[in-house]
């Protein structure tokens, strides 16, 4: 039987189908390249250096969300600050995609920035949020902003609409940070950061995440965040590397359900001297 001549109407509808498949995947293509220029970022705005002092050991993971066409814009930072304190920070921009990545550029640049003038942590954090209004932006980001004096053993920490931190100390006692928190970074004029201050007495660590490590589909914030405040328990007592204890807790983000960026950063510290805190 021959074969029927393939009419112009079929023609048609393949030359379709061929642009129609070119053009999903140049469109692919395209989402591809935004996502690993959002990661280049990413990477790129994280320092690549931690820095040092007696009794301290920072360490940190981050692992970026790369679900679909998902990048998220969580960072961690840490640096030393003009008087030779240690700056710490970690926080989480609304948003998963490359405008996500860039404003927590912004952000952490902003806050190394301010810190030169003020490294008081609530008012870090106030001049950071009026810096992020002017710039005009939509988003906003939650942070947390530690001032580390290792040489008095003072903690001064605030919140800006961010998880509070682990903390935990050598003779077994651990918790949540206290206190109150100021509102995300970005979201309204004349915000207050309220500054919590701490005396380390003993060895201990502070863990610093995002919610991604312990928040999503499968697990409540709080169940998360109660999960790391038992490692953290356990490894001050038996003097777990800070290294091997950001690794067990970034672990976690494996169990709560979903592909988010996951940021840790964990301060390990050892029973420092008692003097006398230095003036703010």
């Amino acid at each position: 039987m021959p074969r029927k001549p393939v009419t112009d109407d079929g023609d048609e509808l393949l030359a379709r189908l061929r642009s129609l498949t070119a053009q999903a995947r140049e469109r692919a293509a395209l989402q591809r390249s935004h996502v690993e220029l959002a990661i280049a970022l990413q990477r790129g705005m994280l320092p690549r250096d931690l820095p040092t002092a007696p009794g301290i050991r920072l360490a940190v993971r981050y692992l970026p969300a790369c679900h679909g066409l998902d990048v998220g814009g969580d960072w961690y930072d840490a640096f030393l600050l003009p008087d030779g304190r240690i700056g710490l920070s970690i926080g989480d921009v609304q948003g998963h995609n490359i405008e996500a990545a860039a404003f927590m550029g912004q952000v952490r640049a902003g806050l190394r920035a301010l810190a030169t003038v003020t490294s008081d942590p609530g008012e870090l954090l106030g001049r950071t949020n009026d810096l992020l209004l002017s710039l005009g932006s939509e988003l906003f980001a939650t942070c947390t902003f530690l001032r580390l004096d290792p040489s008095a053993g003072v903690l001064e920490s605030a919140r800006a609409g961010h998880l509070p931190f682990v903390w935990a100390t050598a003779d077994g006692r651990s918790g949540l940070a206290e206190g109150e928190s100021g509102p995300p970074l970005g979201v309204g004029p004349r915000a207050e950061y309220p500054v919590a201050r701490n005396r380390l007495a003993m060895g201990g660590v502070f863990v610093l995440l995002t919610d991604g490590v312990v928040e999503g589909p499968a697990m409540t914030a709080e169940e998360g965040l109660d999960q790391v405040v038992r490692l953290a328990a356990r490894a001050a007592v038996v003097g777990l590397e800070a290294d091997a204890l950001a690794g067990a807790v970034v672990k976690g983000a494996e169990h709560v359900g979903h592909e988010d960026d996951a940021a840790v950063l964990v301060v390990g510290y050892d029973r420092l001297p008692p003097n006398p805190p230095r003036p703010p």
